[in-house]
Order: structure tokens, then sequence, then C-alpha cells
């Protein structure tokens, strides 16, 4: 832990009571102990640096503030909360941040009261806020909600839909915009600091109030009043739009002035309905190598808290993101139909490359999953080969058009979903735990999942020569280490692959747990069996097998419920073989953050796991034919 004398202020706050007795005189040298907390800390343990250093002032002006955790706070994606955790009772708890049993990286109710909605998707916060203001309204409380959505968040539909609705609303809720790389407006200064404080300030929303009841019984003047005051507006500030949607409009103010925040928040909290505080901070502020480089810094590993230098990640295999980012640079440089397509996810799913060799067949959509997909159904419509690069936690956002826009039309759409399976750190709202159940129940689709790094490549291959929907999941992190092969080959489409053959008992292995299957069968003498289609499945294979042993094991990184085994257990159910099935996969229940190994070992999805599942069900008096163990 950081030592106590370093930070003399921050150590005195153990909860945002003790932070409103400070005076605000007192709150710019707690920025700089905060700030230095959090790099000393992150240091560490690695996580979402450069989101959190930009909120240090604005988090200190809102607990200052507001009454929390009567007031709300509702915070978009969750990445930008540390000094939040911080400043509300989990300072001591920091070295545990996102490891088992530890902090989560994200807000989250069951951890406290301050969380007030759980996150890790963006754009929810107005939804969830505007949800917690009509609360509070029906139940007569003269309480102050506030969502807190970055400029990013803003590009996703679900944040205007929610704005659209909340302007028509007499609903006490504020939106402060935190834009950090001014990408709505870099009009930050003295003149739009002033302007602020003025269209904040009791004294003008009193007068435009009363007038506006006045002049609305007049139509002809009340138009020409709203047009004046619209153009006034939008020669000085960009609120024009949000004023439109319904909402007073503050802003654009400097988001590292704490005076400036204070003040400004303490006048909205007097402004009651909706309101949009428009800020603009830095990100990394106050770090140099994540003010220089935010997207590095993003998401980081331990690091040297004096030159930022990141910890070398230990030597291994390439990872699945790195196989897909070489074949999409390979499979472009032949195919002049393919497109690139991600939301807002470049760095994360591997497109770096792509959008620098093939820039005018790359489209990052922002944070708009459902765009991404549709748009991708309308390239494949006009004769283009669309690739949509995506998380699997991601896609489920688009699964509507998934079905509607991509797979009823049967467009030749490949999605390359990267995070299948547990993903770790980042818990449960990451974890891409559902897309072979989600992904299997919709007609037309083609579902692969690769072994190692070559299936990887040559599944991709594959998925990009059928005419239709195909999906490609695999995990985060590297591969078993297997060569690669740069010839592309097609798979032939439902066609499993035995790589041991042994008695009694089969392993029917998906995807990643292929790997520790092996290991597996090897110590049991069981067959193995890389499935690599999880549709179509290669019936003619499952109904031998069948024949041929005692006992079937499927064993998948995903949800039993639904998945690859649920696949198994319905064929043989279908051609009325009585074999006994234990189906491995994730339990049925939210698996929390911890490293990829530690889920894997909770699962029972490593060696140990699946050699004691195997050997539990053998010890049973009997076998229970036709029967599927949970």
């Amino acid at each position: 832990m950081p030592d106590t004398n370093d930070y003399p202020l921050l150590y005195g706050i153990d909860n945002p009571e003790s932070l409103r007795t400070l005076d605000a005189s007192q709150l710019p040298e707690l920025a700089e102990e905060l700030r230095a907390f959090l790099i000393q800390s992150l240091s560490v343990t690695g996580g979402h640096l450069a989101s959190s250093l930009g909120t240090v002032e604005l988090t200190i002006a809102l607990h200052h503030v507001f009454n929390t955790p009567y007031d709300r706070f509702v915070w978009d994606v969750g990445h930008q909360t540390y000094p939040h955790k911080i400043l509300t009772g989990r300072r001591e708890r920091m070295p545990s941040l996102r490891q088992k049993d530890g902090l989560s990286g994200f807000t989250k109710r069951a951890e406290s009261p301050y969380d007030t909605f759980g996150v890790g998707h963006s754009s929810t916060s107005i939804s969830a806020a505007l949800g917690m203001a009509l609360a509070a309204k029906q139940q007569n409380e003269d309480r102050q909600v506030v969502a807190i959505i970055g400029d990013g968040a803003m590009t996703a539909g679900m944040a205007f839909e929610a704005l659209n609705h909340a302007g028509s609303l007499d609903a006490n809720l504020l939106v402060i915009l935190n834009d950090n790389d001014m990408s709505i407006s870099p009009n930050v200064g003295g003149l739009s600091n002033y302007l602020t404080r003025i269209l904040s300030s009791h004294f003008y929303t009193s007068v435009r109030e009363g007038s506006k009841k006045m002049m609305s019984r007049l139509p002809s003047i009340w138009k020409l009043a709203r047009r004046a005051e619209e153009h006034v507006k939008g020669m000085v500030t960009p609120g024009t739009l949000f004023e439109e949607l319904g909402f007073n409009y503050f802003g654009p103010i400097d988001g590292h002035d704490l005076d400036m925040l204070v003040s400004t928040l303490t006048n909205l909290g007097r402004v009651k309905g909706p309101r949009f505080l428009h800020i603009v901070t830095r990100k990394g502020k106050g770090f140099e190598p994540a003010e220089e480089n935010p997207c590095e810094y993003h998401g980081v590993g331990k690091f040297d808290p004096q030159t930022g230098e990141l910890a070398k990640k230990a030597a291994g295999g390439k990872s699945y993101t790195a196989v897909f980012s070489d074949w999409l640079c390979d499979m472009a440089a032949v195919d002049e139909r393919l497109v690139g397509i991600t939301p807002a996810m470049r760095e994360g799913s591997g497109l770096v490359k792509f959008s620098e060799q093939f820039p005018d067949r790359y489209y990052d959509v922002g944070i708009a999953e459902q765009h991404a997909v549709t748009m991708a159904a309308g390239l494949a419509c006009d004769g283009l080969k669309p690739v949509v690069a995506i998380y699997s936690t991601f896609l489920q956002r688009a699964y509507d058009q998934l079905i509607h826009d991509v797979a009823i039309q049967n467009l030749p759409v490949v999605f390359a979903i990267d995070r299948a399976g547990v993903v770790g750190p980042d818990g449960p709202t990451h974890a891409g735990s559902f897309d072979l159940s989600y992904l299997r129940c919709i007609p037309n689709m083609m579902i692969m999942a690769p072994a190692d790094e070559n299936e990887c490549r040559q599944m991709l291959y594959t998925g990009f020569l059928h005419n239709g929907p195909s999906a490609v999941r695999y995990p985060r992190g590297t591969g078993p280490g297997v060569s690669i092969i740069e010839n592309m080959t097609a798979l032939p489409v439902g066609r499993a692959d035995v790589l041991r053959e042994g008695k009694n008992v089969a392993l029917l292995c998906f995807g990643s747990t292929v790997q520790p299957g092996f290991e597996a069968g090897e110590a049991l003498d069981a067959t193995v069996v890389n499935m690599r289609f999880v549709k179509p499945l290669d019936e003619t294979l499952v109904l031998k097998l069948a024949q041929q042993h005692d006992l079937l094991i499927t064993v998948e990184d995903n949800a039993v419920a639904g998945g690859a085994g649920s696949a198994v257990n319905e064929y043989l159910a279908s051609n009325d073989q009585t074999i006994s099935i234990r189906n491995l996969g994730l339990p049925d229940n939210f698996l929390e953050h911890a490293s990829r190994e530690e889920l894997l070992h909770t699962a029972g999805l490593d060696r140990d796991g699946i050699i004691s599942a195997v050997q539990e069900t053998l010890s049973q008096p009997a076998l229970a034919k036709s029967a599927t163990l949970a």
C-alpha cells in the first residue's frame, strides 16, 4: 500500500460525508493526492488508468456538492470510477482491484451503496438514471439523480433514446457529458465558463422559467423568443441539440477546474427538471504517458509509476486477436470485396493494421453494435463481404439485427467473435458466456470454434467463403502455440477431427477446451474429438461415438444451457440413442472477476476438472441411460 504520510488529506476521507467537511480551497490539494494515489495503486494492480485519471476533479466535485448515497450517481461503463471507489470507503481495498474476491473494475450494487447501478457496457447511464429520477418523483423523494456519460458512449443510439424520452418528462435528472476528446466542441475558456455561470445561476433560471410561463400565453412572441434564444446559444455553445430534446444545456466548462465545477454543480442542484452539463476533460490527466497515449493506457497491466513503462508480458503463443488481425489483412489483399467493421473496438479486436493498410475499407461505427450489424447486412446485399469484429458480450446488444437483418436474409457476413468464454478480471459484464447458446438457435448460422491458432485462421477463411452468415468464436489471450500455416485452406463444413482413440469414454471438445480435454483424455485413455463445428454438427461422428462408447462427455467454454453440448443431446435424443451424457461448461450463475485460469478451474474446465468429472460419473453405481447429468 502507498505511504499514508504522502496523502494526508486523502487518508482523512473515509466516505463522502468527510469529504464534504473540507473547505472548497482544499479540494485542489485533494485532487493532487487522489491522482497520485491512483497512479501508484494501479501501477501494482493494473486497470483502467487513463479514463479514471480524467475524472478525478469531477468525482471530487460531485461528492462535495451532492448528498450521496441519498442522491444517486449513475456512471456510464464504469471504467472511469476508480476515484469514486477510493472516495466511497474502498481505498484500502484497491490492492485487490480486478482480482479474485477483490474489488470489481466497474460499479457494482453488491459492492457499495454508493454504486447505484451495475455497469460494464456503455450508454446505459441515462436510461437507468431516468428510471431512478422517475422513481424519486413517484415516491415524493427530493433527491438529485446524476448520469455521468463519456463522449464515446454518446455515439450509441440508446443514449439518444433516453435523452429523447427524458426531455419530454418533468424528471429531476442531471446528465453530465464527460467530453474527453473534444469530440463535440473545443469551446473551453473564460467566455464559456462565464456564460455557464450565468446560465446556471438562480437568477437566470428564475427569469427564464418565469418568462416561459408569461410568453407561452402569447404564442407568436413565445415562438420568436425561443428562436432568438436558440440562435444566441448556437453562437456560443453547442447545446442547441440538447435544448431541442428538452434539456436545459450548460457548458462546456473545464472539467479540471474544481472551483468552476463546484459552483456550477451547486447552481444546477437548485434547478429542476432535465439538465445537461457539458464538461471537457483530458483522458490520462496528470500522468504524461497516459495523456500522450490515452488508448494504450486505457486498460493497463503493471507499470512503472515514475516512467510509465509498461511491464513486459510473459512470452507465449500468438494471441487469437493477432491471428485474426493477420488473416484480415491477408484476406483483404486477395479479395477487394472484404470490408472490416468494428463498433469502437479497433485496438481490442485487432483492426489497427487493417485500418492502416486498407483505410477505405475500414469502418469504425462507434459504440453502435446494432448499426454495425445492419450496415454489414446492407454491404452484403450489394456484393461486398463484410467482416464484423466484435466481442462476444457486445454482440448480444445486436441480437435482433443478427436475426432479422442478417440471418433471415441469409447474407454472407462473417462475425469474428473475440473474448468468447470467460475473460478474467473484467468480470461477468464482459464474459462471452452465451454466444454458442444464442447463435445456435438461429437458422442459417454456421458456427465454428477453433482449437488453436492455425485452426482459427482456416476457420475465418472457411467462413469468408461461406454463402451465408458465419461465426468464428475465439477466447481472449494466446493459443496453445501451434504453428500457423500461411496458405488458407477451407475446412470441410460440419466435420470434426478425432485426435485420439480410446476406450469407454469419448470427450467431445469445442474450441479452447480441446487442449485440456486432450490432456485429460491422455490420462483417462479416452477418445478425444475436436468438434470444430457447433453448427452444423458432425452428426455422423456423434452417432458413431455414441454407439462405440459407454459415456459421452461434452466440453465447452460456454453456458451449459443451450450450448454445444445441448446440440449433441438433442441430436441423440431425436435418434433414440440411449447413451449416458454429461455436459461440462460454464455453470448457471455469473462467475465473478478473477484470472481466466482461475475461472476455468472454478468451472471445472481445466485438465483436472475434466478428469474429476469423468471419474465421478463413472463411479456411479450404474450409468443412467438416456440421462443428461448437469
